[in-house]
Parts: C-alpha cells; sequence; structure tokens
C-alpha cells in the first residue's frame, strides 16, 4: 500500500518535525508512507498521482473514526493520497475531486498540527487493521 500526504506549506519548528518524523518510522512496518509539501493548492493538484484515492481533510466534511478511517480509507485501496490544505483551508475544486473528504472535528486546527495528527490517525488505522495493541 502506498500512501501520500500532500501538505501545502512546511513544518517549520523542531518538534513538529520531530512528531512527524515519529510517526514515519512507525509507519515503515505498515506501509510506504510520504509526505509531500508544496507551496500553495495548484501545486497540491498537479501532485496528486492519477490513480490515488483522494482523500481532502477539512472541518466541514465527514467526521469519521479511527476504525472507519482504517476500514472504509487504508484497507483495499492501494494508493492513497490526503489532502491538506493551508491556513486558508482547501478549496473547491480540490473538495470536488476528492474521493472523500473528512475531518478531525468541527474546530479548525492549524495545518501543521492536523498533518501530525493524520500521520497519527494513519499509524493507528493500521494497527487496527493487524490487530496491533497501539489502538486499544
Amino acid at each position: 500500500m502506498s500512501v501520500l500526504v500532500l501538505c501545502v506549506g512546511r513544518l517549520k519548528e523542531d518538534f513538529w518535525e520531530a512528531a512527524e518524523a515519529e510517526y514515519q518510522k512507525r509507519l515503515r512496518r505498515y506501509a510506504d508512507v510520504k509526505v509531500r509539501e508544496v507551496k500553495d493548492e495548484a501545486a497540491l493538484v498537479a501532485a496528486i498521482p492519477p490513480r490515488a484515492s483522494l482523500v481532502a481533510l477539512d472541518r466541514r466534511g465527514d467526521l469519521v473514526t479511527s476504525e472507519a478511517l482504517a476500514r472504509e480509507i487504508l484497507a483495499g485501496l492501494p494508493q492513497v493520497a490526503f489532502a491538506i490544505g493551508g491556513a486558508e483551508g482547501l478549496g473547491d475544486e480540490l473538495r470536488a475531486r476528492a474521493r472523500r473528504i473528512i475531518a478531525f472535528g468541527r474546530i479548525t486546527l492549524p495545518h501543521r498540527l492536523a498533518r501530525v495528527l493524520l500521520l497519527e490517525q494513519i499509524y493507528r488505522g493500521f494497527s487496527i487493521l493487524r490487530g496491533d495493541p497501539y489502538h486499544k
């Protein structure tokens, strides 16, 4: 399985970089997970692999559980691309292209935090699918 996390903007703070690195290290045992930083939404759209199932993160999206993310998004799809917008969120064009739009709640999260939270949830999702104890 291949997972691509597309993000508008860069991680600048050491603590976000350390958190991302930790989850990427943990994810190596489950899947090929890459994070790609892009300048803006146009570059994000251009970076979506042609055959990837696109999942957009947006506070207006569907609320999902960790189990639903695991079973409905990660399980059985050969390639998934997650899109995280910048400070302005995601535009209508990208939202319209998405196979699924999900939210981590109705609150607005800083995109850097959403990025780390997404990686944690991807890790948790794979743990659920494998029956590993992390998700409990």
